[in-house]
């Protein structure tokens, strides 16, 4: 399955998509499917309970009165008391929760609420998981380090994964593809390397990575936009502006 990611700034409309998709919001036109089945239309919208989408918050949202068990389980009543406490041990073992089971969230560190909010999701067997912002309350070390447990976790249960993040490191260490938001619109989808090599427009360039804009002339006398980074000067050429990557080349 694959992991896509949403990146933009504040307020592109990333956390309104992920509404739309769990059937938070209602959208004005479109379709959405969940698999081969479609979840919204202008004559369809099926219920939030009914999509089988899991969903990992920015503050985790994990019960502070249960324990680590019980915040797993809590998604898990229409289970038999057998199979419940299976994909209980299962998810445990996975996220390498192994030995809090009785803990509260206010007991554990900041990267093991964030596999326990994670775990509680896996739990249930959705058909995709979406991601807001999970990292985002992690110190850097942390992050990074669950950065590559996320990943190892979500490939090892093949679950198709919606992240959405205004870090650029994280769109580039996690994704498959990588989606560019602004005002609502995407700019640019791709992999991560067609992202970064070859920017659609200036916003998705200052997005993927850090660069310096200056004027330039094209040879047909087209003015156009360039931009400058460590070690590259991109220039772009045509009535709209585009970029392309020149390396080596020198100034």
């Amino acid at each position: 399955m694959k992991k896509i990611l949403i990146m933009g700034l504040p307020g592109s409309g990333k956390t309104t998509l992920i509404n739309i998709i769990l059937g938070l919001i209602e959208p004005d036109s479109g379709e959405i499917f969940i698999g081969d089945y479609i979840a919204s239309s202008e004559s369809i919208q099926i219920p939030t309970n009914k999509r089988n989408i899991g969903v990992v918050f920015q503050e985790y949202a994990l019960f502070p009165h249960m324990t680590v068990s019980e915040n797993i389980s809590f998604g898990l009543n229409s289970l038999d008391k057998a199979s419940r406490s299976a994909r209980l041990n299962e998810t445990i073992e996975l996220v390498k929760l192994k030995g809090l089971e009785y803990r509260y969230p206010h007991e554990l560190s900041g990267g093991q609420q964030q596999r326990l909010a994670l775990a509680r999701t896996l739990a249930t067997r959705p058909v995709a998981i979406l991601l807001d912002e999970p990292f985002s309350n992690l110190d850097s070390v942390m992050r990074r380090e669950m950065r590559q447990e996320m990943k190892s976790i979500l490939r090892e249960n093949n679950i198709a994964t919606i992240f959405v993040t205004h870090d650029r490191i994280e769109a580039f260490a996690t994704s498959d593809k990588i989606a560019i938001m602004d005002r609502g619109k995407f700019q640019q989808v791709g992999t991560p390397e067609s992202i970064y090599y070859s920017p659609s427009n200036k916003f998705v360039a200052e997005m993927s990575r850090t660069c310096d804009f200056i004027q330039g002339t094209y040879q047909n006398g087209t003015k156009t936009m360039a931009y400058l980074t460590d070690d590259d000067f991109v220039d772009g050429g045509g009535d709209e502006e585009t970029f392309w990557r020149c390396d080596p080349c020198a100034l």
